[in-house]
Formats: structure tokens, sequence, C-alpha cells
């Protein structure tokens, strides 16, 4: 249950860095962007722990399917991306694969 833990937290991580490489404007701002950084070096860090005790492929997809699924949400609900009934049913799609993955390993 650790290396899931890990796992979890890197792909929370992942949402930050993904939502702070829109508020870095491309790179031209200095806080945000070192934010930015400092989530990508934690997500991998925590990824690169949680791989000592999961398989590679199921952890990857997990912690990409995280932040997808993270990332996507807080645009929906804070930075006034479109909501549709579609969207909302590709990302449950998105989590009871995650789900299974986890029920597989």
């Amino acid at each position: 249950m650790y290396h899931w833990m890990l796992l979890i937290l890197a792909g929370l991580f992942e949402i930050g860095w993904a939502v702070g490489l829109r508020f870095s404007d491309g790179w031209s701002r200095l806080g945000p962007s070192l934010l930015t950084l400092a989530a990508m070096a934690v997500s991998f860090g925590l990824l690169s722990l949680a791989l000592r005790g999961l398989p590679l492929g199921t952890a990857y997809a997990v912690w990409t399917g995280i932040g997808a699924v993270g990332t996507a949400i807080v645009g929906m609900l804070f930075l006034g991306e479109s909501v549709s009934l579609l969207r909302l049913a590709s990302i449950g799609v998105i989590v009871l694969g995650l789900i299974g993955l986890k029920l597989a390993t």
C-alpha cells in the first residue's frame, strides 16, 4: 500500500505542475516557473520511489491518469474550461481504467 500512496502523491504533484505550466506563461514568469519545476521534481521523485514496488506499466498509466483527470477537473472548476456530458463521461472512463489497473495489480 505504501507504493500506491507514493504513486497517488506523485500524481497529485503532476496535476500541480501541469497547472503550473499554464501560470508560468511559457516559462516567462519566474515564481510560477520555479514552483512548476519543483512540482515536477517532486512528482518524478515520488514516481521513481513508487516504481520500487509497482510494475512500470501500471504505475506509469496510473500516474498519467491521475494527472490527466485531475488537470481536467481543475481546468473545469477553476480555469473556466468547458464542462460537457461527453467530457465528464470520458473522465469517468479514465477513472474506471485506473481502478481496473489497481485491481489487476
